[in-house]
């Protein structure tokens, strides 16, 4: 429908018992892990938990929904998917801690790379030695950003946060702006902003 999703959980900040959940890949032990054992238990004893079912089902299927909205708009950016050059901006399971575990961009990735995309990923706060253990990943820095067709913002280190639309622009080709994609899978990046300077903007 294309409502802003940080416009919604303001307003509906507004009723005094909301709970404002904020968007993004949902990894970790406590909530991408632990609910399967309930569920198993539930099912045990003839109980099918639906909600939590579907929840689980939602969230595994986020990468793929991510990354086929990713790949929509290098489309209309005129990007020729198999040279797209793409970048990830942080791993980890959530937002500034090195835990790599349980993450869920590493399904971005493996998306990505079924469509013959090799992503930069960059995440100062990460486990390096983890990553490289678990997934088999370098990592790259935010110097090694240049030239990009599409940054897609996954995790919102204070790093990340910190940056200005300047900082955003620099990782980009030196092209019209319709040319790149800003894919804001925490919806922090100026919305406004940066659909009104023409560049092809997605966020969940």
């Amino acid at each position: 429908m294309d409502i802003n999703t940080n416009s919604v959980l303001d307003a509906a900040s507004t009723k005094w018992n909301f709970l404002p959940f904020k968007p993004g890949l949902v990894g970790g032990h406590c909530i991408g892990v632990d609910p399967y054992y309930l569920t198993y238990k539930a099912e045990q004893m003839g109980y099918h938990p639906q909600v939590i079912l579907s929840g689980r089902r939602i969230n595994d299927n986020m990468g793929n929904y991510v990354v086929s909205n990713v790949i929509k708009k290098l489309i209309q950016a005129n990007v020729n998917v198999l040279s797209a050059k793409v970048a990830i901006l942080g791993f980890t399971f959530k937002e500034n801690t090195p835990d790599t575990r349980n993450t869920r961009v590493i399904d971005i990735v493996k998306e990505l790379n079924e469509f013959g995309i090799q992503p930069m990923i960059i995440d100062p706060q990460a486990d390096q030695e983890e990553a490289q253990a678990e997934y088999g990943l370098t990592f790259h820095t935010l110097e090694d950003a240049k030239d990009l067709d599409a940054v897609i913002l996954a995790v919102s280190h204070d790093e990340f946060v910190a940056m200005d639309t300047e900082a955003y622009e620099k990782l980009f080709k030196n092209a019209s702006n319709d040319s790149k994609v800003v894919v804001d899978i925490k919806g922090i990046l100026d919305k406004d902003y940066f659909e009104e300077a023409g560049y092809q903007y997605w966020a969940l």
